[in-house]
């Protein structure tokens, strides 16, 4: 079988069509050239330059061997190239799961900075609530993951990546979306109210109801639901109120007022990534941490000066 180091001569003195200044090309000298050149063509079994005359001239079979041996030599420099690359994390397969609330918040920003920064890893997004994602982590079905916490369970990592604010949803001709009307969490106590599910949506209705406790209020649930969208469809219906993330805001529903709820402390809507402690992905590793980047960057241009510390 011939050697690349014999199709690099070979292309060498086809492309110059002088051995002298093919042999100062490869920093080689005559000899060592000419032989490989006689121990490629022993090896096709054919005659790859005329040498009849003087003048350096292709043969009939040279000529059709230079383009599939430029091919070769290109195939054989894309492939070093792509092992040096996959340790450093930019090239590889990657599985992430997301919650259809997370799409609104850094998914976007995400993904397009993805494309950007490592155009050489294949994104697989698969939208999952937090807890399906949670357990097709552990089965190796996804390799990272945007969920809620708690992230339980041994042999799983996770980084707070971003908080945000509950904001009132409300029908558009309800007297509290009055223009310049402040909204207090009280103003919310026996309202309608359309409620995440206690099952698909634990972890919002959780929050809202430690939100209600801390505050002193029962609003009146009037539907149990598991999707933010879904769920300001039914605000704007009429059919109550809701509580919602600040990502929501970038659904932009019409017939739906956004308002900040005083009375609601801090931020009580987090978002972690998680991934396996054992994965040793060079991508996994390489989109973990420009996800965290990515969320720093939201929550700088939402109004936080520095986003979440990096935790174990």
């Amino acid at each position: 079988m011939f050697t690349l180091n014999q199709l690099e001569s070979f292309v060498a003195v086809a492309e110059t069509l002088h051995y002298g200044r093919a042999a100062e090309r490869l920093s080689i000298s005559q000899p060592p050239l000419s032989r490989r050149i006689q121990l490629l063509e022993r090896e096709l079994g054919v005659e790859l330059f005329d040498r009849t005359g003087r003048a350096v001239r292709l043969t009939t079979a040279g000529q059709a061997f230079l383009g599939d041996a430029r091919r070769i030599l290109g195939l054989s420099e894309q492939a070093t190239l792509t092992v040096r690359r996959i340790p450093s994390g930019e090239i590889g397969t990657v599985a992430m799961g997301f919650t259809a609330s997370s799409a609104h918040s850094v998914l976007d920003t995400f993904v397009a900075a993805t494309r950007s920064r490592l155009p050489g890893v294949d994104l697989v997004l698969r939208e999952r609530v937090s807890g399906t994602q949670l357990e097709e982590l552990r089965s190796g079905e996804l390799d990272l993951v945007l969920v809620r916490p708690p992230v339980g369970g041994t042999g799983l990592a996770h980084r707070p990546l971003y908080r945000e604010p509950l904001l009132a949803a409300i029908p558009a001709g309800h007297p509290l979306a009055a223009p310049h009307r402040t909204l207090h969490v009280h103003d919310l106590d026996g309202e309608p109210f359309v409620m995440y599910s206690p099952a698909e949506a634990r972890y919002f209705y959780e929050v809202l109801v430690g939100v209600f406790r801390s505050a002193g209020i029962a609003p009146r649930y009037v539907q149990h639901l598991s999707q933010v969208h879904t769920i300001l469809a039914l605000v704007r219906a009429g059919l109550g109120l809701a509580l919602v993330p600040r990502a929501a805001e970038a659904i932009g529903l019409d017939g739906v007022v956004l308002r900040q709820v005083d009375g609601i402390e801090g931020e009580p809507v987090e978002l972690v990534t998680a991934w396996r402690e054992n994965d040793d992905n060079p991508a996994m590793h390489a989109i973990r941490d420009l996800v965290s980047e990515v969320a720093e960057r939201v929550s700088s241009r939402a109004g936080r000066p520095e986003g979440l510390d990096a935790a174990p």
